[in-house]
């Protein structure tokens, strides 16, 4: 296996070669194979949330293959193409209307911390306000003003000390304790003349906080959280980046909850394909952009136009994998409070959460976590850690994933805790 030349040229700040040190080079469904010896590893990471749809569907990749044959548009800033055009029809005949939302579509840069950047700034142009409210254990991204919404202090402290400026942190749900409605606080705040709370042009929220450990809000506290912005004409913005496009078990994770966000914002899994993309969904009359005012040269790429449009049309015409996602969610849900128990009842207090297929294992301790995930990979079963101190063992398996693998996956797991604990 060569590794010198990648050791030697790539920067110190990579992480993923680091937790799992081998060179990959085919994929398929939910399997990596590697050069040392085809080695498969079954896959719960899939592109941390970007591949929801797995590696290289057969489905996408063909309406890929043939986009490129026939010398299709592959870089055309924002003209119009035929890409975009069957890309935005699609979206809003299969994914917008049948859920009753009317949203227009921003095409930022292809990331997700482009998408919120852009969200954000709109909402400041829209208000004629500054200040964003954000929550504790939040991440949105790492440029600077995505990175002023984000809680974890080890991306907030790479600034070299330029202070990040623009946003005011509340506590999400659930971070006070049991018993504790955080909204109390807010919504006190909000009425408070001398509680030192700019009114905030606009909230962005997770409804479950991926990299702060899969924490999902409860769904009554995200009412009442829409209930608050509509009372103070506050917008309110939903980071879908990690949590939509499926992953929870429903195309959009704010649907469990029954709202409507004046903004949100999809990346990783919107191509379906692992290409970068991202988008902005936004109340029609809050599209206060002037011609140019936010750009960027790869704002649209219209072969993740081609695969997003095909994944639209063949996973979300029906309910077929909502309803799939959502039975192998409680499969997941179960297996970990199998394993969570197991580890509190010798002494490792554990405890699971999350919703659908976004689930994790809280084990408190990050070495601990390191253990059990640096085991699983020496077992075959990729998969990675979130939360303030790395305490989180996080399942982000494809939603597509056969029964099979899933289940081996989890046997993967099973017996990589009982080997890494003792």
């Amino acid at each position: 296996m060569q590794t010198q030349i990648l050791e030697r040229m790539e920067s110190e700040v990579r992480t993923y070669s680091r937790s799992f040190p081998t060179v990959f080079t085919t994929a398929k469904g939910a399997r990596l194979t590697d050069e040392a010896g085809g080695r498969e590893y079954i896959d719960f990471l899939a592109g941390a949330g970007t591949l929801n749809y797995g590696h290289n569907h057969p489905k996408l990749q063909e309406a890929l293959v043939d986009y490129i044959t026939s010398d299709g548009i592959t870089h055309g800033l924002d003209m119009w193409s035929q890409a975009k055009r069957d890309y935005l029809q699609t979206l809003e005949e299969v994914i917008l209307k049948p859920r009753g939302l009317d949203y227009k579509v921003h095409l930022p840069g292809p990331t997700g911390t482009n998408a919120v950047e852009a969200a954000i700034r709109l909402a400041r142009v829209a208000k004629g306000r500054h200040n964003i409210v954000t929550f504790t254990n939040g991440f949105h991204g790492v440029t600077m003003g995505a990175l002023a919404t984000t809680g974890n202090r080890k991306f907030r402290e790479a600034t070299g000390g330029i202070p990040t400026q623009g946003a005011s942190f509340m506590p999400f749900d659930g971070y006070m304790g049991d018993g504790n409605d955080t909204l109390d606080y807010f919504e006190k705040l909000l009425g408070d003349n001398s509680g030192g709370l700019d009114l905030p042009a606009g909230v962005i929220v997770e409804t479950v906080q991926g990299e702060g450990g899969i924490n999902p809000a409860g769904l009554d506290w995200l009412k009442r959280l829409e209930s608050i912005c509509r009372a103070h004409d506050i917008l309110l913005i939903v980071d879908d980046i990690q949590a939509g496009c499926g992953r929870t078990g429903k195309f959009f994770s704010f649907e469990h909850a029954g709202i409507v966000p004046d903004i949100v914002t999809n990346s990783k899994s919107l191509s379906a394909y692992g290409l970068p993309f991202a988008h902005v969904l936004m109340r029609p009359e809050l599209d206060k952009w002037k011609p140019g005012q936010y750009n960027g040269t790869f704002r649209g790429f219209n072969m993740a136009f081609v695969t997003a449009a095909a994944a639209f049309k063949h996973f979300w015409s029906d309910d077929k994998l909502e309803r799939d996602v959502q039975r192998k969610g409680r499969i997941v849900e179960e297996r970990f409070t199998k394993i969570a128990a197991w580890l509190t009842e010798r002494g490792h207090e554990a405890s699971e959460r999350g919703r659908g297929l976004m689930r994790g294992i809280d084990v408190r301790k990050g070495e601990i976590a390191d253990k059990i995930t640096a085991k699983a990979f020496e077992n075959g079963l990729i998969i990675e850690t979130a939360g303030h101190d790395g305490q989180v063992i996080k399942c982000l398996c494809p939603l597509v994933i056969s029964d099979e693998d899933l289940l081996e996956g989890l046997d993967i797991l099973e017996r990589s805790v009982e080997e890494a604990i003792g």
